[in-house]
């Protein structure tokens, strides 16, 4: 008899054990994920290129690129559209000539397409659920996020909220019209962006609606930039911007460092 009582009540301590450990656990689930610092990503809705009858979109390693590096580091994030819904991806970012190793992770990644596939409209966006704010380019923004006024209020919001935000490649063009106390954002800031070079490259100086650097160096900003598709990025205070698809990880890699200050 006093071998089963022993035996019960070992059984019992173990079990009460087990049921702390296991709701402890839990706790420290909750806490972690409570304490992730989340950031939204803005792409566009946008899909006309011009007059060319040619689509355009986001740029797929713009988009992946800095996902992946975000992400892999324990970030939260949510993509946001004006439209909601599935963004258009420019065509010739699909394209195998454009391929790295983030496109194709994110070309078998169904769990990313589908969270694609679902963006939420950009009006239902709330700066002070976030930490930080990441616009990825391709031609789109240069027609819809530039006068977009959510867009422009939530990057006023997240800025004079002291939270990071983030460009690259055309996206920087989405400051054009972005204020803080009555001056232009870039004006008197250091920042880079696909540059009139890179875009007379690619044969659409005269297809887009402005050429990202004359607008923002006319807005008062110290534009700079390196060699033509190589990485570079530029960070001024809680502004970041990145010069091309391939400144896209240079970018994010430079926003995680702020966001783990």
């Amino acid at each position: 008899m006093k071998r089963i009582l022993v035996s019960l009540l070992v059984i019992l301590a173990f079990g009460c054990k087990v049921k702390s450990t296991a709701t402890t656990n839990q706790k420290n689930h909750l806490t972690k994920k409570e304490n992730m610092k989340k950031v939204v990503f803005v792409l566009t809705s946008h899909d006309e290129l011009g007059n060319t009858g040619e689509k355009t979109g986001f740029w797929i390693e713009e988009f992946a690129a800095p996902y992946y590096e975000l992400a892999d580091q324990g970030f939260e994030i949510t993509i946001a559209s004006p439209k909601g819904g599935l963004p258009p991806i420019d065509p010739k970012s699909s394209d195998p000539s454009s391929a790295t190793e983030d496109t194709k992770r994110f070309d078998s990644d169904k769990a990313v397409q589908e969270k694609l596939k679902n963006t939420v409209k950009l009006a239902d966006i709330n700066a002070s659920d976030y930490d930080a704010i990441f616009y990825p380019g391709g031609h789109g923004p240069l027609w819809d996020l530039v006068s977009d006024k959510n867009s422009i209020s939530l990057i006023e919001t997240f800025y004079t909220s002291n939270k990071p935000v983030a460009f690259v490649c055309h996206a920087p063009a989405v400051l054009k019209n972005v204020k803080v106390n009555g001056a232009f954002l870039v004006n008197r800031k250091k920042v880079t962006g696909f540059t009139n070079e890179e875009e007379e490259a690619v044969g659409l100086t005269k297809i887009v609606p402005f050429l990202l650097e004359d607008a923002l160096k006319a807005n008062g900003a110290t534009f700079s930039n390196g060699e033509n598709w190589a990485p570079y990025a530029v960070e001024d205070g809680l502004l970041i911007t990145g010069q091309n698809p391939a400144s896209s990880k240079l970018v994010a890699q430079k926003l995680i460092t702020q966001l783990n200050k």
